[in-house]
């Protein structure tokens, strides 16, 4: 198939799911919820599930340390913990903040971690000694995100005073400000390059900027809501985002163009991360659910697919070729301008989905995949 497919469902989870990470080799995903509990998936057969207790309150970010031998979560509880992935579950923990965390990231080297937090302030860790290195004072409000660049050289944040921020880690110093939001900037990126970073909004919109010429090169306004997170593929040449619409869309950032919306969520979908090859993808919302995705898509040339029906639809704004949802057979209600396709020249076939058979998952047994002829 060249569509996505659901892999997986994982139940375990009481309440919302806040975030999610794959581990390097693929075979564990980490993820954070609202009842306070890690876990960590182990994805070969039949192998069981970890849950770590040791957080007081909200889960709010998870990450992998780059040789897979550490976990790190954040916390409303304004700590960080350190855990060991393995039956042991063994962690140590910091008090990061003065306020809840709201993300954690690893540097690429594994050597640094950085946090973002309510308290207005981005924070630089040494992670060998949990060493506070130093602390990023601009935000005028909380701030939501944190990311470090492929190189460790630069820092991304983002937060509810409705800017990202670029910051140099060797002078400390703030070098760029995007202040183009409507609403709180509620997630922040660096593409696999670390030529760009993408932010997402409360304003139900994405954008990535060029930081090498600090301009807008894209701007996505795909979601009806707000947009909660987002993950580039390792390709840097797809995105996925999930929003409080309920759906994950996938955009293919070479056409600049909406190619999957995916429905498997009821209610918002507050994290999404791809692995680190780019083969699976999973997601977490607000109805407690962790699905994991087959990509598939990554390996398909679209260019051909679209000379089949260019003179169909029309060129501008581009169709939204693919809309994969759950059950029944629908009718894409176009958003902003996309194209409706799932109408007259498609088809629809039904793909078995490798999941468990519980009555209680929403997405069934089946789905459909409405293809473009």
């Amino acid at each position: 198939s060249e569509d996505p497919t659901l892999e997986r469902h994982f139940k375990g989870h009481k309440d919302v799911v806040s975030c999610a990470d794959f581990s390097p080799n693929n075979k564990q995903l980490a993820t954070g919820s609202c009842d306070k509990n890690l876990m960590i998936w182990n994805l070969t057969p039949k192998a069981r599930a970890f849950r770590f207790v040791g957080h007081t309150d909200i889960i709010t970010g998870v990450h992998f340390s780059p040789n897979g031998s550490l976990v790190a979560s954040s916390s409303r509880d304004q700590t960080v913990r350190l855990w060991t992935p393995s039956i042991k579950g063994e962690s140590t923990v910091f008090k990061a903040h003065t306020a809840s965390v709201r993300s954690v990231q690893f540097s690429s080297d594994g050597q640094r971690l950085v946090t973002a937090s309510d308290d207005k302030s981005v924070k630089v860790w040494g992670v060998e000694r949990k060493k506070f290195l130093y602390s990023l004072n601009r935000h005028t409000n909380w701030v939501r995100c944190a990311r470090f660049s492929p190189d460790g050289r630069l820092v991304a944040s983002c937060g509810d005073d409705r800017t990202v921020r670029l910051w140099d880690t060797s002078s400390r110093q703030c070098i760029n400000i995007f202040t183009d939001y409507g609403g709180s900037a509620t997630f922040v990126d660096f593409n696999s390059s670390g030529t760009c970073i993408a932010s997402s909004g409360a304003d139900n919109t994405l954008k990535i900027w060029d930081i090498r010429t600090n301009k807008l090169i894209q701007h996505y306004i795909v979601h009806s809501a707000g947009v909660n997170c987002f993950s580039f593929h390792p390709s840097g040449n797809y995105l996925i985002s999930g929003s409080s619409d309920s759906t994950m869309k996938i955009l293919d950032l070479l056409e600049g163009r909406l190619i999957y919306t995916l429905h498997g969520h009821k209610g918002p979908v507050l994290a999404v991360a791809f692995s680190r090859d780019g083969d699976l993808f999973a997601s977490g919302g607000a109805d407690s659910q962790v699905l994991m995705w087959k990509t598939n898509f990554d390996s398909l040339n679209y260019k051909v697919l679209l000379s089949r029906h260019r003179k169909r639809v029309t060129p501008d704004p581009p169709p939204h070729l693919m809309d994969i949802y759950p059950r029944s057979h629908h009718r894409h209600s176009a958003q902003n301008g996309t194209v409706e396709v799932s109408g007259h020249n498609c088809t629809a076939t039904t793909i078995p989905m490798c999941i468990s058979n519980s009555t209680d998952f929403p997405l069934g047994g089946r789905y459909s995949v409405n293809t473009v002829n």
